[in-house]
């Protein structure tokens, strides 16, 4: 994703539009493949050779913002290693500690005679002890491996980053998609729960309304909750018709601005179409309640229930083996109190008796207010347990 000060849109009044590249167009296509032959290069560099190398690409001028938003990218795309066979900071804390006792004796600085003191002390060559000195510190760090792509990847991903930065600055979207299969909207629902986002949604003709609160609504978890935001984009990006309104706070002064997507926009996921899936931590639940629990059954694919005018969308439904019973099951990702309540007093009245909302302390986003202590609200500290989600299923009336 780009960073703040990579950021290109105009203004159009209250409304941000933000400077997409064209895949199509050779001058860009160009740069972006000047780039990438450099990471392909890059295997083996420090960050520090790699800046040096990109010096040229990376000049002043009108595309410089352009040309950085292709180096982060792909920068991301980098794994990096500290090149250091020892901790680099047990090798300074030897090295700091000697040079202070020179300099209390009084004697003259002496790196060479430092840097052999210390790899006496070590059990290290002296070699060693001047490669890993420093080599925790960001420039140091090697380039073990690029993950390549092409230039035109690089272009289509540099217009989602843009979109995505702009979303982390939201205090909340509207998301409409229309005309999809069953097993898409499914998709849609899991990718929402899959990154934990505080949502409702409502039927439209031949469709879902989403409101999603965006990271600035909340009062904390802020940065994190906007990165889960924006992973969220490209999986809305493979639905073929679907409009997107973001509220933003926009500049230093946090003026009200709108940000548009559609899928006229032509905007391409770069992620694959993976399906129907979910959260590592609810298929261990599944797995786990399959095992364990005896007298219920678990599955992992509940149809959408009507709360209302929206729509509910459970993670489980339970069911016992011998009565028959039916509860669903909610595991929240990010939550707050009044969200909390809210939900639980729709579900009270619209599916009485028949759901529980499991809810973790480590994805709470506000503070203050004791949560209400329910039979259908399970509270867990960091993974939901499988024998305690039976037990609170059973206390259902």
């Amino acid at each position: 994703m780009l960073t703040g000060q990579q950021i290109r849109v105009r203004t159009v009044r209250h409304k941000l539009v933000p400077l997409y590249l064209s895949p199509d167009d050779p001058s860009v296509l160009a740069a972006a493949g000047q780039f990438v032959l450099a990471y392909r290069e890059a295997a083996g560099k420090t960050r520090g050779e790699l800046a040096d190398l990109l010096a040229d690409l990376l000049a002043e001028g009108p595309t410089q913002l352009v040309h950085q938003g292709f180096s982060k990218l792909l920068e991301d795309r980098c794994e990096f290693e500290v090149a250091s066979e020892f901790p680099p900071e047990q090798i300074r804390e030897a090295v700091f500690r000697l040079s202070a006792k020179s300099r209390q004796a009084g004697e003259p600085f002496d790196r060479p005679a430092l840097l052999l003191a210390a790899a006496a002390d070590l059990k290290l060559l002296p070699e060693q002890v001047d490669v890993g000195l420093f080599a925790d510190l960001k420039d140091e760090q090697r380039v073990l491996k690029f993950d390549d792509c092409t230039p035109e990847y690089l272009v289509r991903r540099y217009n989602v980053a843009l979109a995505q930065a702009l979303l982390v600055r939201s205090t909340g979207m509207e998301v409409q998609v229309t005309g999809e299969t069953p097993a898409r909207f499914r998709q849609l629902f899991r990718a929402v729960r899959f990154h934990k986002l505080i949502c409702s949604i409502k039927p439209v003709p031949h469709g879902y309304a989403l409101h999603l609160d965006g990271p600035l609504s909340l009062f904390s978890a802020t940065q994190k909750y906007g990165l889960q935001l924006a992973l969220f984009l490209p999986t809305l990006l493979h639905c073929k018709a679907f409009t997107l309104t973001a509220e933003l706070r926009w500049g230093a002064q946090r003026k009200e601005k709108t940000f548009e997507l559609s899928s006229a926009d032509g905007l391409a996921s770069h992620t694959p179409d993976f399906g129907v899936y979910q959260p590592k931590e609810l298929q261990v639940l599944a797995v786990n309640f399959k095992k364990l629990i005896n007298d219920w059954s678990i599955s992992d694919d509940p149809a959408p229930v009507p709360v209302g005018d929206e729509v509910w969308v459970p993670d489980f439904q339970l069911v016992h083996k011998i009565s028959g019973k039916v509860v669903f099951v909610e595991v929240l990702g990010y939550w707050r109190k009044v969200d909390l309540d809210r939900h639980l007093a729709k579900l009270r009245k619209h599916v009485p008796g028949e759901f529980i909302l499991a809810v973790g302390d480590a994805t709470r986003a506000d503070e203050g207010g004791d949560v209400e202590s329910a039979r259908e609200v399970y509270r867990f500290k960091r993974t939901p347990s499988a024998a305690e989600l039976a037990k609170y299923a059973s206390a259902q009336p």
